[in-house]
């Protein structure tokens, strides 16, 4: 028992040897194409409401963390999901920070905070092909407070990503969010835009972080190129994972 998370639309073929053609040095089409043949798929002004936590003192979740992961059957009906195996699970969890592995940053003390590398991250990914949005849910063991990741994303609001040649603009704000039983939670809406294709090829993204006991929950919904992300399902699928996670 307990005692003290990053995905994106998954579209049509087309879409992804289109995006696949401009994105190639993001790794952005890696999991699309994983998760398609699974299932048929610091400078701006930031806003932020800060949340006590107890995150620090945390204990330990001794379950692995794939037997924690929402199942499929608890996505909501209109995202058809699928459980990833680990070395796309890799791949998925290093894309839902819009930076990627291997990028370079800009600023430099801007890299992302990473998962503890003591036992791979677990990740399911649900699908709406009719919105063009995708939801994930990333459960990783986590050496960092939330508490850090606010202050990470306060701080790093603006980045210049570049990853094999390919540039971006990440903008990250922060928003309220509710606990839901988590130890410390955050939101954050994420924009990516590359500087070839542009706001055509971009994504937003709405993230939930929460912390329960050394299990860090990470759900993201994803809307690719006009497609908004669904709120409402990070806000359920973020509650389910809380309660799978703190009713171990």
């Amino acid at each position: 028992m307990a005692t003290g998370a990053r995905s994106r639309w998954y579209g049509t073929v087309d879409d992804v040897r289109a995006a696949d053609k401009t994105l190639r040095g993001f790794g952005l089409v890696l999991v699309i194409g994983v998760a398609m043949g699974l299932t048929v798929a610091c400078g701006n002004e930031v806003t932020g409401i800060p949340v006590a936590t107890n995150a620090d003192t945390r204990g330990h979740v001794d379950r692995p963390l794939g037997e924690l992961l929402p199942t499929p059957a608890q996505f909501p009906a209109v995202y058809p999901a699928v459980v990833l195996p680990p070395q796309a699970a890799s791949a998925a969890a290093g894309d839902l920070d819009g930076v990627g592995t291997g990028a370079s940053v800009e600023p430099v003390d801007c890299v992302p905070p990473g998962a503890s590398e003591t036992e791979p991250v677990a990740v399911a990914v649900g699908t709406n092909e009719a919105s063009r949005v995708s939801v994930t849910v990333e459960l990783a063991r986590s050496p960092e407070s939330v508490a850090h990741l606010r202050e990470w994303a306060a701080r790093c609001a603006v980045m210049r990503v570049v990853r094999a040649g390919a540039s971006s603009t990440v903008t990250t704000t922060l928003s309220e969010t509710t606990l839901n039983g988590a130890d410390d939670a955050v939101s954050l809406r994420r924009t990516v835009v590359p500087d070839v294709g542009g706001a055509g090829l971009a994504q937003t993204m709405q993230t939930t972080v929460g912390q329960v006991a050394d299990v860090r929950i990470t759900v993201t919904a994803m809307g690719f190129g006009a497609s908004q992300p669904d709120a409402g399902a990070v806000d359920e699928l973020f509650a389910v994972a809380v309660g799978n996670v703190a009713g171990s």
